[in-house]
């Protein structure tokens, strides 16, 4: 879905990876927030199994019960594949 965040047309939901962010729209205000999340210098490495496994494992304590979109660890642990 393409919405307008000041001035310019953008995609809600769909990460991109130049400062590794994310456009959601708020649910109860109708507004578009922009999450980031992550180091823009890095790299993930979610190909190695190993390390996947212990970032999933060490994000697991910040995720709630219920996953927000609205949270910058949510997204993080959606690129890392994390289940």
């Amino acid at each position: 879905m393409m919405v307008n965040y000041n001035g310019r047309i953008v995609e809600l939901d769909k990460p991109f990876r130049s400062v590794k962010g994310v456009y959601v729209l708020k649910p109860n205000t109708g507004r578009v927030n922009l999450i980031r999340f992550g180091d823009k210098g890095m790299r993930l490495n979610k190909q190695f199994s190993k390390r996947r496994k212990t970032y999933c494992a060490r994000s697991k304590g910040i995720k709630s019960s219920k996953p927000s979109k609205l949270s910058p660890n949510y997204w993080s642990r959606k690129r890392w594949l994390c289940k």
